[in-house]
């Protein structure tokens, strides 16, 4: 029996569960509270471009009666008020939004003006609410102004208890001046602030023209002005934030290099990018100079005060300060960027809105509060004047009214015999007997008869304004300049040329490098200043420590800007840009090729070239690529075809099993090629003999060599008379000869000699063209470098022996020649030249120059027409 009646009781539950479906439930469940993010939370409304919270917080300050012409009251109180009234969230939310409508780094114009310690620009925090005070700025009060004349609607509070507006009357474009962040459900917005002068000019040609376009509000709205200052680099983040609603704008601090002392720089910061935490930066800072990451800075100071923000980045005397000051932009906060997404609640929906978007849905909202102010007014005018109209019928029958109210009981009964003598409204009867005795003297009955008038006037003026559009956005429009006059002030944030026109190149400084590869493959460029001009015959200084084994085996003498073609042994072609190349010091060994650039590791490279520019298309047009390989064959093509190479590599000539890829040379289409063969000859054809071809091409023969052993050691490339071509061979001897000594030959040819190889000199491994000016840098296997002044090497025959250039031990061989630019201000570095023995001296001593006869061959100047396999 009891479970009976415990079963009884347990039906009627079991009728009220409801059996639904969790994953339905689940999904209207979270858009329910999606919905309540988006809209009372997270995201500002286009009107007055305000979020609930700052919203209440405004209004609960003006029902305080904290306005700008009262006494501060306390945070806590304003806070606390707040909470109670309209916002039933923690007390943090309120006190952190009324703090931030209160910094003027944060808001480009502050709505709340604080006393106290309201946080700083270095992230700390504001003082409790209950030692600070705050009320509202004036501009703030333009926001509120109207806002009890009907222009808005309200809408009931949390607990139905009072009525809180659902938004601000709003006089200022706010969403565009103040600018708004916030994160929702699925979608967030970030709107950069403006400068109100600018937006006002914008919203006024807006209203006088309609169909004006986003250009032309650009016309006016230049760019974001935030609070900080500093620079945005270039107008397309801003063109796309205006057109589409969403950009990227780059900011960067405002900084100067300050010259002091004698010949001492520094980098002086007096405004940073906005949102920047001004402390959390300078630490950075510091951590990136004490991690070798940041070069050039020594000491890095704050010397903000109340006056304004000074940083101060000392330079060390070696250092360029512009290639630091980049540096600090590339690496640090003081350039970063604020992405625009211009998301906003339009009629509780939110939108993406473009710059006519927004202000077009605030002069819809302005024009709304004019014509519902003026309603209001309207109203009250005629509820003045009909009482006044009683009041006029009473002083007109003055005594018959006063017999009247004499002669009644109650005032009712006065009321009703108002209204039934005189055709009164119940309203005008109260008036009358509520009129004191002073109204019925001569004065006051003028009074009367004039208010009457005025009012006649404002009624019918507020009629025309409900009846003329056009005088209604007149009137938004004097508002909006009187609102100009009052607060509008300069930029702050400069806008200038474009962040895009920054490269790579704005952070490395343009100097002489050399490049160094070994034969192994190993990288790296040196500064040129690290080398310095020795005596020729000198035992060198050490130029790499090389690996065992391992030997220098291309030196390239560039500037950082410089572009580099890589050509491998196997034809292949690679690009790099020089400054990419790790930096070593002359005793380091590098990096490996293959660590950089994708060359596969059976390849080795051979050849290269400087090229200033790969971007202009009539220097690459007017610019070929000549290549030569070790058994003669020679092939012209434009650079153009070289212009885009891929990660990868390209094709740059197509290579005969047995062959290598040798040397490549920029030319401009009108030069003379001199190729000489390790057998002592040597030919020279001008370049027009050689027709371009494709980039797939084998190449044309260029010279025929003297035997099976035989092979091509290089090729110059020559444009003017006061070139001298200089030959070295393997044991260290080497000459300079006329360019003219060369007679010109049709390509193909066997050539004429270049210098008398002997036992003595071993064969020939180099061939450059030097003049005067230039300075000859050799190396050998061992990895000691010698500078020469091309000056003290005097001209010779063509057929002659030559003069010793560097002293060798051993078997020690010379590895490779390179010429450098000569510099009339650089000195002998004596320091840098090792020790040197009396024999080795001796050794070293200049050779006489050791003529003999010219044995050379007559030239072989029957071209062949053999052009080789091209596809």
């Amino acid at each position: 029996m009891a479970d009976e009646t415990e079963n009884e009781n347990l039906q009627p539950a079991n009728d009220r569960i409801i059996p639904i479906n969790i994953e339905e439930e689940m999904k209207a469940a979270y858009i329910d509270y999606s919905m309540s993010v988006i809209v009372s939370r997270a995201l500002p409304d286009v009107r007055d471009g305000l979020k609930p919270v700052h919203r209440r917080v405004l209004y609960g300050m003006l029902d305080l009666g904290v306005t700008s012409g009262k006494p501060y009251k306390k945070s806590a109180r304003i806070v606390g008020d707040v909470l109670g009234k309209y916002h039933p969230h923690g007390d943090s939310s309120v006190y952190d939004t009324m703090v931030r409508m209160a910094q003027d780094w944060s808001l480009r114009y502050p709505l709340v003006d604080g006393q106290g310690n309201f946080g700083s620009i270095d992230g700390d925090s504001p003082a409790a609410m209950r030692y600070t005070e705050a009320r509202l700025k004036k501009i703030a009060e333009e926001m509120l102004a109207d806002i009890n004349k009907d222009t808005i609607d309200y809408q009931l509070n949390f607990d139905d208890s009072l009525e809180e507006p659902t938004v601000l009357p709003s006089k200022i474009p706010n969403l565009l001046v103040n600018g708004a962040s916030g994160i929702a459900v699925g979608m967030a917005t970030n709107m950069a602030p403006h400068n109100l002068n600018e937006v006002i000019d914008a919203t006024v040609a807006y209203i006088q023209d309609r169909e004006i376009d986003i250009a032309g509000l650009m016309q006016h709205v230049k760019g974001p002005d935030f609070p900080t200052g500093g620079f945005i680099y270039g107008h397309s983040g801003a063109k796309d934030a205006y057109e589409t609603g969403r950009g990227r704008i780059v900011m960067r601090a405002k900084a100067e290099i300050e010259t002091y002392g004698n010949d001492r720089e520094r980098i002086i910061v007096n405004e940073i990018p906005y949102q920047v935490n001004k402390a959390m930066m300078i630490e950075r800072t510091a951590e990136l100079v004490n991690e070798k990451k940041l070069e050039g800075i020594s000491e890095i100071r704050d010397e903000s005060d109340r006056d304004g923000m000074r940083i101060v980045y000392e330079i060390k005397r070696d250092a360029n300060s512009s290639i630091v000051l980049n540096n600090l932009y590339k690496y640090t906060s003081l350039q970063t960027s604020f992405s625009i997404n211009s998301i906003a609640l339009v009629h509780g929906r939110p939108m993406m809105l473009n710059l006519k978007d927004i202000i077009r849905h605030f002069v819809d909202h302005r024009h709304e509060v004019v014509v519902r102010r003026t309603r209001f007014e309207l109203a009250e005018a005629q509820k003045r004047a009909h009482i006044l109209e009683g009041l006029l019928i009473a002083l007109d029958h003055l005594d018959e009214v006063i017999r009247l109210i004499r002669s009644s009981e109650t005032p009712d009964d006065a009321r009703t015999g108002l209204i039934e003598q005189f055709g009164l409204s119940d309203i005008q009867a109260r008036a009358i007997l509520d009129m004191t005795l002073r109204r019925l003297t001569g004065l006051e009955r003028d009074k009367i008869k004039e208010e009457y008038a005025e009012l006649m006037k404002t009624i019918d003026y507020l009629n025309s304004v409900l009846a003329d559009e056009d005088l209604r956005m007149k009137i938004i429009t004097d508002e909006l300049l009187e609102i100009k006059e009052k607060y509008g002030d300069a930029r702050k944030t400069q806008i200038v040329h474009s962040a895009e026109d920054m490269t790579m190149e704005d952070f490395i400084e343009d100097e002489g490098v050399v490049i160094t590869i070994s034969h192994e493959g190993y990288i790296k460029r040196t500064p040129l200043t690290e080398y310095r001009t020795q005596a020729r015959g000198g035992k060198g200084s050490l130029g790499s420590n090389s690996r065992d084994k391992d030997f220098i085996e291309h030196i390239i003498i560039a500037s950082n800007h410089n572009y580099m073609l890589f050509f491998t042994e196997a034809g292949r072609c690679f690009w790099l840009r020089v400054f990419e190349i790790p930096e070593g010091s002359r005793t380091s060994k590098g990096r490996a090729v293959q660590n950089i650039i994708n060359i596969p590791k059976e390849e080795k490279i051979k050849a290269f070239i400087k090229v200033k520019n790969l971007k202009d298309q009539e220097y690459l047009e007017n610019n070929f690529i000549m290549m030569c390989t070790k058994k003669g064959t020679i092939k012209k093509t434009s650079l153009q075809a070289y212009s885009r190479p891929r990660a990868n590599g390209i094709n740059a000539i197509n290579i005969n099993e047995g062959d290598q890829l040798l040397e490549a040379a920029l030319t401009d289409g009108n030069s003379e090629i001199v190729m000489a063969l390790r057998s002592g000859r040597a030919i020279r054809f001008n370049e027009s003999k050689v027709r371009p071809m494709g980039r797939t091409a084998t190449g044309v023969r260029g010279v025929t060599l003297a035997h099976e052993k035989d092979e091509v050691v290089g090729m110059i490339s020559v444009n003017s008379p006061e070139v001298t071509v200089l030959v070295v061979s393997e044991n260290g001897y080497g000459k300079r000869t006329d360019i003219e000594d060369y007679r010109v030959t049709n390509r193909g040819g066997k050539g004429v000699k270049t210098i008398n190889v002997t036992e003595k000199t071993g064969e020939l491994i180099a061939i450059k063209d030097l003049t005067e000016k230039d300075d000859l840098m050799i190396i050998n296997k061992s990895g000691i470098v010698i500078r020469i002044a091309v000056s003290q090497l005097r001209v010779m025959g063509r057929a002659t022996q030559g003069v010793r250039l560097i002293s060798l031990k051993g078997d020690d061989a010379i590895a490779s020649v390179a010429k450098v630019e000569h510099d009339d201000d650089e000195v002998i570095d004596t320091d840098a030249i090792a020790e040197i023995s009396d024999e080795e001296l001796a050794a070293a001593a200049i050779t006489e120059p050791e003529e003999i006869e010219d044995e050379s061959e007559p030239d072989d100047t029957n071209e062949e027409d053999d052009t080789l396999e091209e596809e």
